[in-house]
């Protein structure tokens, strides 16, 4: 889908966000009842506290919670305010992401970015809630993602940047397997897993948005591990979700890549 002008990147830019925003309702299904193995299809959303479920009219993302005043039309308990900032923030990412990728002229891979955005912001929440990556999100995100980026490639016929995509998932799942196995205190097998997707987004990219995703997410790691030990959060053996900081980075390299890494190179002066 390039951007030949007929439709402005504007126009583009708002369908994104309206989907994002049907696509965070859905993830905050996704979010609660996956860690706890329940069908994300079945009973319709509820009330969290008094399990009453929640009427169509009241379930416009963001807006349903603004109306509803943060409360459930039943019973009049809180709703955390949560659920419309993930709402509200998948819908930024689908922007961004849909802005940047029409930018590079990639507008067929526009589904598979769209798609890990959204995983992105799912496995986030889990992980920080569960300290996990659910093999049910991040397993099948493989076939999701190679389908995806094998049609972009069948539509652009860049068939190097598919080639690029499946060695930079190999090598950053290797990568990370290894660290997993020198120190598996420190490195998850679902950390493991999720490295193989990120490797194939960012390598489909250019070398350069693998290598700065890839390294991003420890930079980013260690600062966060020092924040929280500074605000009394966690000490130095305290188990902290790394996932993500791997999927920040990512979405960061998929903006700053070329940037980064020519400030790098500067700084140890190519």
């Amino acid at each position: 889908m390039q951007n030949d002008g007929v439709l402005p990147t504007p126009f583009w830019a708002v369908v994104a966000g309206v989907f994002g925003l049907v696509i965070g309702s859905f993830l905050n299904v996704v979010i609660y009842r996956v860690p706890e193995n329940l069908s994300v299809v079945n009973p319709p959303s509820r009330c969290p506290n008094c399990g009453s479920t929640i009427h169509n009219r009241h379930n416009v993302p963001v807006v349903g919670w603004l109306v509803l005043r943060g409360r459930c039309f039943s019973c009049k308990e809180p709703i955390s305010p949560r659920y419309p900032v993930v709402e509200a923030v998948t819908a930024a990412l689908f922007v961004v992401v849909t802005v940047r990728l029409l930018d590079l002229k990639l507008g067929e891979a526009l589904p598979a970015y769209l798609y890990f955005a959204a995983i992105g912001v799912a496995l986030t929440m889990i992980d920080i809630d569960h300290k996990r990556l659910p093999n049910a999100i991040v397993l099948p995100s493989y076939a999701v993602l190679g389908v995806a980026l094998l049609g972009a490639t069948v539509a652009d016929g860049d068939w190097w940047a598919l080639a690029r995509a499946g060695i930079g998932a190999a090598v950053l799942f290797a990568f990370y397997f290894a660290i997993a196995f020198a120190y598996p205190l420190g490195m998850g097998l679902g950390d493991v897993k999720l490295a193989g997707l990120i490797g194939a987004v960012l390598a489909y990219l250019s070398w350069r948005a693998l290598a700065v995703g890839a390294f991003g997410g420890f930079v980013l790691g260690s600062v966060g591990g020092v924040l929280l030990i500074a605000l009394g959060r966690g000490g130095r053996k305290s188990q902290i979700p790394f996932g993500p900081y791997m999927i920040a980075a990512a979405l960061l390299a998929l903006f700053l890549a070329n940037p980064l890494a020519d400030a790098y190179l500067d700084l140890v002066g190519r």
